[in-house]
C-alpha cells in the first residue's frame, strides 16, 4: 500500500523560512508528479507548486520567487523550501502524488501545519 509521509512545518516569524518533505513509500512503478497543496481556514485546497519526474516545475503566482519545489527520485521524495513567508501563507501544507502501483492514483499526505505570525 501506498503511503505519503510528510515531515516539516511548525511556526515562524514573517520573513522566515521553514522545509518541507514528503516521502512516498509501498509498492511503486512509477512516480509521476508531485506537489503540495495547502489549505487555510474556511478556503479551498490550492496548488502551490508542481513539480513532474522530469523535474519540470509549476507554481502559484503567490509563491513564486519565494518557495522553492524539488525531488529526489532516487528517494521518492518531494520538499517544498518557502523562504520570506508571509502570515498569508498559514495553512495546512498537504503533499500530493500521481502514483502507478496496481492502478494509476492520485495519493495525499496527512498534512502539515504552516503557521506565520509575528
Amino acid at each position: 500500500q501506498v503511503q505519503l509521509m510528510e515531515s516539516g512545518g511548525g511556526f515562524v516569524q514573517p520573513g522566515g523560512s521553514l522545509s518541507l518533505s514528503c516521502a512516498a513509500s509501498g509498492n511503486i512503478f512509477s512516480l509521476n508528479a508531485m506537489g503540495w497543496y495547502r489549505q487555510a481556514p474556511g478556503t479551498q485546497r490550492e496548488l502551490v507548486a508542481a513539480i513532474t519526474s522530469g523535474g519540470t516545475t509549476t507554481y502559484a503566482d503567490s509563491v513564486k520567487g519565494r518557495f522553492t519545489i524539488s525531488r529526489d527520485n532516487a528517494k521518492n521524495t518531494v520538499y517544498l523550501q518557502m523562504n520570506s513567508l508571509k502570515p498569508e501563507d498559514t495553512a495546512v501544507y498537504y503533499c500530493n502524488a500521481d502514483i502507478y502501483d496496481a492502478t494509476r492514483q492520485i495519493y495525499w499526505g496527512q498534512g502539515t501545519q504552516v503557521t506565520v505570525s509575528s
